[in-house]
């Protein structure tokens, strides 16, 4: 079975002229047809511009309408129904796509997504998982701001959806979990997260305990979880933290001649420690928890963070990852330890 993965050309800071980029290069190592779905007739102006056959190498689906990065997430859906998000997702219900990818406005996603696809049965509320780069490999954390009001259980469930994820897509084994907190002590944080700290004692997960964000990177847990702010702020400050020393190093060097002599032989090194870094490398996020496969691009994604991001959709299309999840949080959830936490 080929697969159909749709990705909006209307999204995104540097859209249509990046996304269209991206889904050449994804062509080339992805197996499955790419639909692109945005104002047709830029689509057309920047295919022409780029010298590209495009009805040789894609369909296109016209979305006349556009959710701005700065709309309210919940009333630009149900007031575009035009717009591209809103119709990807469609697409995806109607069995005309497999998955769909954007860099579009997440809130949107998020909404759009839920709307149209529903959510994994037993599931609660989605998530937003990003992998982030760690001395030991990858780590996944959930959530980064689909959910900035969630309850202990839906926690509990990012875990069970993160754990999962980490496991089929990363090749993790059993993979461990840590609750992001002001301390590693079970007592520390908010009476919100000794909740949640309980509930995770609790169930069969391989929770590591609490988590101080100053070993994130450090591989210290393979998941790590939190409410959709914390992840959210947790991600711009690690984002931020890059750019910044990446600009303190380039500052420093040009005012030393000797650091410049010095630079040039690590040129390479460089350049492999920026590749590392590099959210293009890690493509989109999943949103996991509904009822089909959408991707989540950063904003500011570049051609190659674009194919990157449908290579994570192909790869999630190939795993079957939402029938091991629902499986997943009915084992866990129904558990009788977690059953009671529930009713008290």
């Amino acid at each position: 079975m080929r697969y159909r993965i749709g990705l909006d050309v209307s999204g995104g800071d540097h859209a249509p002229e990046e996304i269209i980029k991206g889904a050449l290069l994804a062509r080339e190592e992805v197996e499955a047809d790419i639909v692109l779905i945005g104002v047709k007739e830029e689509i057309e102006e920047e295919a022409s511009r780029q010298k590209i056959d495009l009805h040789s190498l894609f369909d296109v689906v016209d979305a006349p309408e556009r959710i701005e990065m700065d709309a309210a997430p919940a009333l630009s859906v149900r007031r575009q129904r035009r717009s591209s998000i809103v119709i990807g997702h469609k697409l995806i219900k109607e069995g005309k796509l497999d998955a769909f990818v954007s860099c579009g406005n997440t809130g949107a996603m998020v909404c759009a997504a839920t709307l149209s696809l529903g959510l994994i049965e037993g599931v609660e509320r989605p998530g937003i998982a990003i992998s982030l780069p760690t001395k030991q490999g990858v780590s996944l954390l959930m959530d980064v701001g689909a959910n900035i009001g969630p309850k202990p259980l839906h926690l509990l469930q990012y875990g069970v959806m993160a754990s999962v994820y980490s496991q089929i897509v990363f090749d993790k084994p059993n993979p461990s979990i840590g609750l992001l907190n002001i301390g590693e002590e079970a007592s520390k944080g908010s009476d919100f997260s000794k909740n949640v700290h309980r509930m995770f004692t609790a169930s069969a997960l391989n929770f590591s305990g609490n988590l101080e964000a100053k070993r994130m990177f450090q591989g210290a847990s393979d998941c790590i979880i939190c409410d959709g702010l914390i992840g959210n702020i947790a991600l711009k400050v690690s984002e931020g933290c890059v750019e910044v020393m990446a600009q303190f190093t380039k500052d420093i060097i040009k005012k030393d001649p000797l650091a410049m002599i010095g630079s040039l032989l690590m040129k390479r090194t460089f350049s492999k420690l920026k590749k590392k870094l590099d959210y293009a490398e890690y493509g989109g996020a999943p949103l996991l928890g509904v009822d089909g496969i959408s991707i989540i691009a950063h904003g500011s994604s570049n051609s190659r963070a674009v194919k990157n991001a449908v290579k994570v959709a192909a790869k999630e299309l190939n795993r079957n990852i939402n029938k091991e999840i629902k499986r997943k949080i009915d084992e866990v959830c129904q558990d009788s330890r977690i059953r009671e936490m529930l009713t008290v």
